[in-house]
């Protein structure tokens, strides 16, 4: 007979709704139900006894450059991928996209067959690949190397396409490809999102019909909505169907700025990612990046002159921000760090809520947003 695993008393969110008087229960690397926590017996149950504590879905990021000193351009290895996700996990994450930093297609390749050998490993965490580049418009390269730059031709749609487990995740700049490769690439499976772009709000209309479907970091490195020309960031928000990833870290966007696109977009469509460097999880607050210093002081990335380059945000510090710093609803700050990402994914049938038969993915939480526990796909670490 199977044993099972009860997590009690800890006050519950499951996604949509808050319970205190539920216990979660486990079946090896799935959820079996959401039960009563009155009459569980130890003959049947092993009974895990969370103290009180919140216990809320796993948290998605989508956006992972580095961490625990690890920047994933450096070493695209497996090795790489477990330090970089053992960081993020004591932060919350419990799975996420590990980024590529604009790159030669050569590193692009280590990282996919990187990305591959991990999930094949089950590396816990790992659920694809996000290629941040090198396909992007110079005139908004932010940190990027454009020297690395250039346009999707055949080798470089063969190459995005060959990940065969897991998602790809792909940030172009739309006026430097064409609307027909961006559909050929959605067409194939890529999440396709804007990103480091000068697109005017006719050619991300455009690419919108063709298939893009996300916009990476959300103000950052595009064109800003203004009074006669909406730009990207206008024509982001006003599409219905199509996501953003916010860094809600209190240097990439003015929290006023981000409460009016919260507002103005549709409900479920704001996702919360980190663009976290190695410095998150890690003692050393400085790094390397295109032979370039980067330091981390305050939560903030920068270079010596003073370019943004990524950030020192994690996940659960995402959520604090969201729900402190904007203002919104601790549930929904929630969401926006997991069920929307894995609606955005095409990952909501097993990822981002408490439900019967999703993966038992989840963490624990104080009121200080402390993570105590982590349960990736039923496998439980315990931090606190």
């Amino acid at each position: 007979m199977q044993r099972l695993t009860a997590l009690i008393n800890a006050t519950i969110f499951d996604g949509e709704h808050w319970h205190s008087d539920k216990a979660l229960v486990l079946a090896n690397d799935k959820i079996r139900a959401l039960v009563p926590a009155s009459g569980l017996e130890k003959a049947n149950y092993e009974l895990v006894d969370l103290t009180g504590l919140k216990l809320i879905p796993g948290l998605i990021d989508t956006q992972v450059n580095g961490g625990g000193g690890a920047l994933l351009n450096d070493k695209p290895s497996v090795a790489t991928l477990c330090t970089i996700g053992d960081a993020h996990r004591k932060l919350g994450t419990t799975s996420f996209l590990p980024t590529l930093i604009s790159d030669d297609l050569s590193v692009v390749g280590a990282t996919i067959k990187a990305v591959s050998e991990a999930m094949a490993k089950k590396v816990p965490g790992v659920i694809g690949v996000h290629l941040e580049g090198p396909f992007l418009n110079s005139l908004r390269k932010g940190v990027h190397n454009a020297e690395k730059f250039k346009v999707i031709d055949e080798q470089a749609f063969e190459l995005l396409t060959s990940l065969k487990s897991g998602k790809t995740y792909v940030t172009l700049a739309p006026e430097c490809t064409t609307p027909e490769m961006i559909k050929r690439l959605a067409d194939a499976g890529v999440i396709v999102a804007a990103g480091h772009t000068a697109a005017t709000y006719e050619e991300t209309k455009l690419a919108l019909d063709s298939g893009l479907k996300a916009f990476t970091h959300l103000f950052n490195a595009m064109t800003p909505l203004t009074s006669r020309e909406p730009g990207v960031v206008g024509a982001a928000l006003e599409d219905h169907h199509s996501w953003c990833g916010i860094i809600v870290d209190n240097y990439h966007v003015a929290p006023a700025t981000l409460r009016v696109a919260i507002a103005a977009k549709a409900k479920g469509k704001m996702v919360l990612v980190t663009d976290a460097m190695p410095t998150v999880g890690a003692s050393e607050k400085s790094f390397i990046l295109n032979g370039e210093k980067i330091f981390a002081k305050d939560g903030r990335c920068a270079t010596a002159n003073d370019t943004l380059a990524g950030s020192d945000l994690d996940m659960i510090g995402a959520v604090k921000n969201t729900h402190e710093l904007l203002g919104l609803a601790l549930g929904e700050a929630i969401r926006m760090a997991s069920t929307y990402p894995a609606e955005m994914l095409g990952m909501a049938s097993e990822l981002g809520q408490l439900k019967p038969d999703f993966r038992a993915n989840c963490i624990t939480i104080d009121d200080d947003f402390n993570v105590h526990h982590s349960w990736i796909d039923g496998q439980l670490v315990q931090y606190i």
